[in-house]
């Protein structure tokens, strides 16, 4: 049988290439600022002052992350920083999950309280300093679970949970129920792997969340012994521009001659902000679907 095709219009064909323009325009916008900081990150910081660097380095030079990785506290610090990503985003997942089923289950008379409650916390606070006061009686001022603690529980994130968990199949729990099975073995054994995208997606928003996190540390940490990475990269920072800005103190900026604080806020984006990017390719599949579906079926 012979096969006709079709011959793409005029419009057809300006359309989609009003669409690969757009594309190419939106994923250059989103690419440069990446591209710009890794350049002035290997370029030398006097050289850098000049400006004019956009794609790649004037004048290479690893200084400046020569001077972050010779920090003693560096490596602690990531330590921490991953300690608290790790602890802080399974807890989450793990408890907020536990929320949003609760909040699904269509014989349980109170998950529309439940829901209220949450949901009004997410519009009002108590404020900066009554929070303070409250991580200090409950005894978690500097300790590492005044990172986790706080965060065990998240409205936004139980919202897009349950959104997903409403539209899957009743059958699938009421037909453990009837064989005998408790709550807990549903969620665990039923309703966990059914719903492992949107799991997945919270896993990535609580993550970025935990990994950029620095307010609650210098709130919360005033002894300094559970400083994250990113604290120490700003403290950093603060010490190079200061001494930048005294100018009878040109031995103890000697050490600093290639380096200027734009150079060096460079190389501090770069090093914040590659760890996460290389985690989220593992999750982009689930991150997608996850977010998605409840959206469409709901």
């Amino acid at each position: 049988m012979e096969q006709s095709f079709l011959k793409p219009s005029f419009g057809s064909r300006v359309f989609d290439l009003c669409n690969v323009v757009v594309m190419l325009v939106l994923s250059f916008a989103m690419l440069y600022p990446f591209i710009n900081l890794l350049a002035l990150s290997l370029n030398d910081g006097a050289d850098a002052a000049r400006g004019g660097i956009y794609f790649v380095p004037r004048q290479f030079s690893v200084d400046s992350y020569m001077l972050l990785f010779q920090n003693k506290h560096l490596l602690s610090g990531l330590g921490i920083s991953i300690l608290r990503v790790v602890v802080g985003t399974s807890t989450c997942v793990f408890m907020t999950g536990l929320l949003a089923y609760i909040v699904t289950i269509r014989g349980f008379s109170g998950r529309k309280m439940i829901r209220l409650l949450f949901l009004f916390t997410m519009y009002f606070g108590g404020g900066l300093i009554p929070t303070y006061m409250l991580m200090m009686k409950l005894g978690l001022i500097n300790t590492f679970h005044v990172y986790w603690i706080p965060s065990l529980l998240n409205a936004y994130y139980m919202l897009i949970m349950a959104s997903y968990m409403q539209n899957l199949p009743e059958s699938l729990s009421e037909s453990a129920r009837i064989d005998g099975a408790g709550e807990l073995l549903i969620y665990f054994r039923i309703i966990f792997p059914v719903s492992l995208p949107v799991f997945a997606s919270i896993a990535v928003f609580s993550s970025v969340g935990h990994w950029n996190a620095w307010f609650d540390v210098i709130l919360y940490n005033s002894n300094g012994h559970w400083d994250t990475l990113q604290v120490y990269l700003r403290r950093l920072l603060l010490e190079v521009e200061a001494l930048q800005q005294v100018a009878d103190q040109q031995l103890a900026y000697s050490k600093y001659r290639n380096i200027s604080p734009l150079t060096l806020r460079a190389a501090t984006s770069m090093v914040v902000t590659l760890p996460i990017i290389f985690v989220y390719p593992f999750f982009q599949k689930y991150f997608v679907g996850g977010i998605t579906l409840g959206a469409v079926k709901g």
